[in-house]
């Protein structure tokens, strides 16, 4: 018997008011920005976190919103051009800045923020290490609305499941066959499930141990992006490489080895105390 789901029709625009157009993709990299920003100046605002006062002042991280938010955006687009549309780019280069018509990688929106974070640490001399715990403490939440908004726009659908499978859909672009809404599964793994597992991290003081939250997201993401991308189609101008893989496996598989390392250097490290803080006030 089948089950299978006709892929509900959703509006890719979320607000048009003239000429003036916001797509569901755009919001959601608003959105995740906004509610990351907030986020994050709650835990800076809890000494009880840091053992002590928080190394970052609200201040500083309120000029580092801007500098991630170029980190995401420039390097989301160069690896997306670099690892997965190449050969299309190099025939269409003023395309590159085309941002309206999608295409964006997290590995390289991820290195952007690294780049940000190492930038905006060395001007304003705050330790590197925990500026990366609270970028990194957010991000599931950017994650979490950019895989929906992927949903909305019935774009990086998921490989042919079994038609039995009740939540099994057909997705407008993905042709007659019934798919895993891999979208969903993504949002859940690296939304969701890594959220609240760096958020028990956080209650059990990890970001008084700097770099421990940083290399749990990485490696973590890593993990549940190979296992979201068992059920995602490959991108059709790549498709599958060697074994079996995906461009999203290979580009996964060091964030786990460079997580795992960072975790063990942060925890081998004494933990902040109140002495050791940095004495910025976090009013």
């Amino acid at each position: 018997m089948s089950f299978v789901l006709a892929f509900p029709v959703f509006d890719p625009v979320a607000i048009a008011v003239g000429p003036i157009v916001i797509r569901w993709y755009a919001l959601a990299y608003i959105g995740g920005i906004v509610i990351g920003w907030f986020y994050a100046r709650a835990l800076l605002k809890n000494q009880r976190l840091w053992g002590g006062t928080s190394p970052i002042p609200l201040v500083a991280w309120d000029d580092f919103i801007l500098w991630v938010t170029l980190g995401i955006i420039l390097g989301g687009r160069i690896g997306y051009v670099l690892f997965y549309n190449l050969d299309f780019f190099i025939q269409h280069p003023l395309e590159i800045f085309e941002l309206w018509k999608g295409g964006m990688s997290f590995h390289g929106g991820f290195l952007g923020c690294v780049i940000a974070v190492l930038a905006f640490a060395w001007k304003r001399g705050l330790p590197i290490a925990s500026l990366g715990d609270l970028t990194c403490a957010v991000g599931p939440i950017g994650l979490l609305l950019g895989r929906i908004a992927n949903f909305i726009n019935g774009e990086l659908w998921g490989r042919a499941a079994d038609p039995s499978l009740p939540w099994a859909m057909v997705f407008p672009t993905g042709g007659p066959v019934p798919r895993h809404p891999s979208q969903l599964y993504e949002a859940a793994l690296e939304g969701v499930v890594l959220f609240l597992v760096l958020a028990l991290m956080i209650r059990a003081k990890a970001l008084s141990r700097p770099g421990l939250i940083m290399g749990a997201f990485i490696g973590l993401y890593g993990v549940a992006r190979i296992i979201g991308e068992l059920f995602r189609e490959p991108d059709p101008q790549l498709g599958f490489l060697w074994g079996g893989w995906t461009m999203g496996m290979l580009l996964s598989v060091p964030m786990i080895v460079v997580g795992l390392g960072i975790v063990v250097w942060a925890l081998r490290r004494p933990p902040l105390t109140a002495k050791a803080a940095t004495g910025h006030s976090s009013h």
